[in-house]
């Protein structure tokens, strides 16, 4: 029997066995920071003060009024869960919650603030990993496959979250009131669909495989995947995500030559693997543009990785254009480039 509201999955899910209890009760605590962040955001409509720049945050980025909301919401949430360690995009270290809680959270609070000026995507990406004595270090530097559940948030229109404890990705939206998270739907990606994301400006600092794929994207109907692709780009992972998530697609954030870009900028531990987990259980595939994002292992709480994640079919398009390069055979249509003359 489908449950129709959060509340109600979550205390189907806190009868289960293991960890889901214990992951039941911090969800229940996320969902209700991030109802929190949602009305503030609504309200902060009629004032700049959200998107003022208040610090420089670990990563070095600008950080805005809201993105310290946003992690004072969520950490308040998770010392009322049973977690023992958080890690956020605004904290150096992780932060030491409650000795013995069996969770560990990493979570990036707000994702996309470069967006809350003009009123684009933003949102709330998590993972939820089991937690390891008092080693924070073993907590989360460690394989993505150890994830128990992961989700994420979206603040638009409508504020929308969506789940997985290891099953199909959930959808919920927000109530009007805010009070209720109503079920929508499960999500399951399409096997194929005809739209890219990719921030082209840097075409000539990516990876030649990165190049040889755009290129074939480009070359539409005429070209080796006979169909026109439309190009995307939110500059919001949260965004992205959910758009593909939703109706397919693929999506790049590679590594380029530039310093301090040659691991791409996208952080591992909330954000890419997260977002694998999703796309995974979506029926979907998610790499660092060579191999699985879940089976890295990040080296330091704010290690960056590329990430590469959508539809199988691109994905395996993707995948062919790495293995012609990498066996050391003439790329893939390499006479061809997005702006060389003679480009279809």
């Amino acid at each position: 029997m489908t449950k129709n509201t959060l509340t109600e999955f979550l205390a189907d899910l806190s009868t289960g066995g293991a960890s889901k209890p214990a992951v039941a009760a911090l969800f229940a605590r996320l969902a209700e920071a991030a109802a929190k962040v949602a009305g503030a955001i609504a309200d902060g409509a009629t004032s700049a003060r959200f998107a003022d720049e208040s610090n420089v945050n670990v990563q070095g980025e600008v950080q805005k009024y809201l993105d310290l909301f946003a992690h004072e919401a969520f950490l308040k949430a998770a010392r009322a869960a049973p977690v023992a360690h958080m890690l956020s995009e605004e904290e150096e270290e992780p932060i030491i919650l409650t000795a013995g809680a069996p969770l560990a959270l990493a979570i990036d609070p707000l994702d996309g603030s470069s967006n809350i000026a003009i009123n684009s995507p933003i949102g709330t990406i998590f993972g939820i990993y089991p937690a390891e004595g008092c080693s924070t270090d073993k907590s989360f530097l460690r394989r993505g496959r150890h994830l128990l559940a992961a989700g994420y948030v979206i603040y638009g229109a409508r504020t929308e979250m969506v789940i997985s404890v290891g099953g199909p990705p959930r959808l919920y939206v927000l109530s009007g009131k805010r009070d209720a998270w109503h079920f929508v739907r499960e999500c399951k990606l399409p096997e194929a669909a005809h739209e890219f994301a990719i921030n082209v400006s840097n075409y000539r600092r990516w990876p030649e495989q990165v190049r040889v794929f755009v290129d074939l994207c480009l070359d539409g109907r005429e070209g080796p995947l006979n169909e026109d692709y439309n190009m995307r780009w939110l500059a919001a992972l949260v965004g992205e995500t959910h758009r593909i998530l939703l109706r397919g697609g693929v999506f790049f954030y590679p590594g380029d030559n530039r310093k301090g870009y040659e691991k791409g900028r996208l952080r591992f531990l909330y954000e890419c693997a997260p977002v694998a987990f999703l796309i995974e259980h979506a029926g979907g595939l998610a790499t660092d543009g060579l191999a699985p994002i879940l089976d890295q292992v990040p080296k330091t709480y704010h290690a960056r990785t590329p990430l590469c994640f959508g539809s199988r079919f691109q994905m395996e398009r993707y995948a062919e254009a790495v293995n012609h390069l990498h066996s050391h055979e003439q790329p893939l249509f390499a006479d061809r480039g997005l702006f060389r003359t003679g480009a279809r």
